[in-house]
């Protein structure tokens, strides 16, 4: 394969997984955040039927490795879509990119305290460079900072950014784990699998919320968001991530993430309508700084690759 196009499989995972993260904004306008969850698996589900079977060539799961998927679908799936989603609704699309850019360096860190991997002082620099984006964020955010704001619209906005953080620290344990499930099952049945895991658990929430839902009153666009966004977190983003990994070192692929908080800004302004500001800029500056900090390869040291499902 040309590695240009392995570059621009990992390129166009990383800008779906921004898109998505900010097209969410209107989705969870139209449809509760468990409902849309629920549909999310259900939909990512019946598309990945033919990824359950298991390869002729796979070993059997222990036991270790099934409590690793469900550890796996838990925190990356299950908690990853409440957080985010709420998150996303509290705050917005810009925010969201902001923050979500901390998510290489929240992996170096999980990855030093869980695999005792080795952590430069570079990763460390971009830890604090994502603190300071997201302090800078949050101070953007304050009362006296937005005077005109509402205390309850500025609480609700604090809130959005401490489970957007919990988003963070759900995909980076989700990548974690993920290095670990990556030596025993293929990338496809272990999509396919935590889905499984995700409805599952999502299940008793958006049956309860379905009860009381007038689906006929969403939009048909509303529902063509849904498919873009279901299909893209449960399948395309895994699948191009996964196409581009095999011709890229996992170090070097891992640079591609900076598409991530990119997309999702760009989505948010061009799409969403929503603001940039000074301070949005001087955050995004840092986040991005962040991501290069902490994912530029080095010959040296292997990184931990940010693995996607998404959502």
């Amino acid at each position: 394969m040309n590695r240009f196009f392995a570059y621009g499989c990992l390129a166009l995972s990383m800008a779906l997984v921004g898109s998505y993260v900010a097209l969410s904004k209107p989705l969870v306008a139209a449809l509760p955040v468990f409902l849309l969850a629920w549909l999310r698996f259900g939909v990512g589900g019946v598309a990945m039927l033919h990824w359950l079977k298991k390869p002729a060539d796979e070993a059997p799961m222990s036991r270790s490795t099934r409590q690793l998927v469900f550890l796996e679908s838990f925190l990356g799936n299950f908690l990853f879509s409440i957080c985010m989603l709420f998150g996303v609704a509290l705050t917005g699309a810009v925010a969201a990119g902001v923050i979500m850019a901390s998510i290489p360096a929240a992996v170096a860190v999980m990855s030093f305290l869980f695999l005792r991997e080795q952590v430069q002082t570079r990763t460390w620099a971009a830890v604090a460079c994502a603190v300071a984006g997201i302090s800078l964020l949050s101070l953007a955010s304050s009362p006296h900072a937005q005077p005109e704001v509402s205390k309850e619209a500025t609480q609700a906005q604090w809130l959005g950014h401490l489970l957007l953080i919990g988003a963070v620290l759900c995909e980076a344990a989700y990548a974690v784990i993920g290095k670990k499930l990556s030596g025993v099952l293929g990338p496809k049945r272990i999509t396919a699998l935590i889905n499984v895991w995700g409805f599952i658990l999502m299940t008793p929430l958006g049956l309860w919320v379905a009860r009381d839902f007038d689906f006929g009153a969403v939009a048909a666009p509303t529902w063509a968001l849904f498919v873009f966004y279901a299909l893209a977190a449960s399948i395309w983003s895994v699948w191009l991530w996964m196409t581009g990994l095999r011709h890229v070192p996992a170090q070097q692929a891992g640079i591609f993430t900076v598409m991530l908080p990119i997309s999702a800004t760009l989505v948010g302004v061009g799409v969403l309508g929503e603001t940039l500001g000074p301070a949005h800029i001087a955050a995004f500056t840092l986040a991005l700084a962040g991501v290069g900090l902490a994912t530029w390869p080095d010959k040296t040291v292997t990184s931990v690759a940010t693995s996607k499902r998404t959502g």
